[in-house]
């Protein structure tokens, strides 16, 4: 999928509201300060602060920035719900705000629900857009209403990693969170699915934005910072995601079920733990290569030409994780903002001029 060569690369970086949304701000104003493109917060209700509360404050609190979830649900949340909260924050923060939605993960969860299926996930999506651009929804023939004061600016992206759901999102979606990491091989495969529910849906592929998630550190030792994430390793392929993995000649075998790790070896409580009962499946050396495949660890020089390549390769947008669920990524936003984002805005052509 190819987008026009000066578009920038959109780069943003995902903040867990972890604490009180005033205290969240000022980690958001920072990497507004520093240059970051986008802030995305994900959504889940017993491990954090409500994601639109959370917004709400971001939005008033900056000028630039763009806001995003990555992700909310409708399982937890019903889509009418959702809609309202959406217009509410887009009213706060007009052409910032993007609606990031998908399967639910640690939302449905911890509280005995299942993960949304595609199927929903259309229907579900269908309501949200007509809901924000102001259309009359049948509610199963319950009744039919629309949302005073519709916002039909509000972009949806679909976050997808499976092969029918990232059809679904480039059939309906506005755009696309792809939960496939930077491995080339990955997407590849990826964007392959995008644009064949694009073309069955008559679009044009290449004009939907794509979004890279991506665990991000700015590091001299890749062994060390690459131990940090193996629980991430086990959980993709605990998830469905081993195929994925052996594409990057990483072959691993998780159980389905884990014990000792709370609530789910994304967001751990306990990290070092957690990382520790995962070594019985990832190794050192098959971290190291789930780091240099899917994700971005290394130098400032390093991790700037493995964004340069994603542009390259058709990617609108990433955003930067850091290892941890309950605290901010300060490091990560000094490290990227300092170093990487200005080497970034700095022109190929003149970057070589001065060689």
């Amino acid at each position: 999928m190819n987008v026009p060569e000066h578009t920038p690369l959109r780069v943003g970086v995902r903040v867990p509201p972890c604490d009180r949304a005033d205290r969240v701000l000022e980690t958001v104003r920072r990497a507004e300060e520093l240059g970051f493109d986008d802030v995305w917060f994900p959504d889940s209700q017993l491990l954090w602060r409500d994601v639109f509360t959370t917004l709400a404050v971001a939005a008033l609190g900056t000028e630039r920035i763009g806001l995003g979830t990555a992700v909310t649900n409708l399982a937890t949340r019903h889509p009418a719900v959702v809609a309202s909260a959406a217009r509410s924050v887009a009213e706060l923060a007009p052409g910032r705000f993007t609606l990031g939605l998908g399967v639910g993960n640690s939302s449905v969860g911890p509280v005995g629900l299942r993960q949304t299926r595609s199927a929903e996930l259309r229907t579900g999506l269908s309501m949200l857009r007509a809901l924000l651009d102001g259309e009359e929804w049948d509610f199963d023939g319950r009744a039919v209403s629309r949302l005073r004061d519709p916002r039909p600016e509000v972009p949806l992206h679909l976050a997808a990693s499976g092969p029918r759901n990232l059809r679904l999102a480039g059939e309906i979606a506005d755009g696309v969170i792809l939960l496939s990491g930077v491995s080339p091989r990955t997407l590849r495969s990826a964007t392959a699915r995008v644009r064949e529910g694009a073309e069955a849906a008559g679009r044009q592929a290449g004009e939907l934005p794509l979004t890279v998630s991506a665990f991000c550190a700015v590091t001299d030792d890749i062994e060390a910072e690459a131990r940090l994430l193996k629980p991430i390793c086990a959980s993709i392929a605990q998830n469905g995601g081993a195929p994925f993995l052996a594409l990057a000649g990483i072959d691993v075998d998780v159980p389905a079920s884990v014990e000792g790790v709370y609530p789910d070896l994304v967001h751990a409580e306990d990290w070092p733990a957690a990382v520790d009962i995962c070594s019985a499946w990832i190794s050192d050396e098959a971290a190291v290569r789930f780091a240099e495949e899917f994700c971005l660890l290394g130098t400032a020089e390093h991790i700037t030409e493995r964004l340069r390549a994603l542009g390259s390769a058709g990617v609108t947008g990433v955003f930067l994780q850091h290892v941890g669920s309950y605290d901010p990524p300060t490091e990560l936003i000094e490290a990227v903002g300092s170093h990487v984002l200005p080497a970034l805005s700095v022109p190929l052509l003149a970057k070589a001029g001065n060689r």
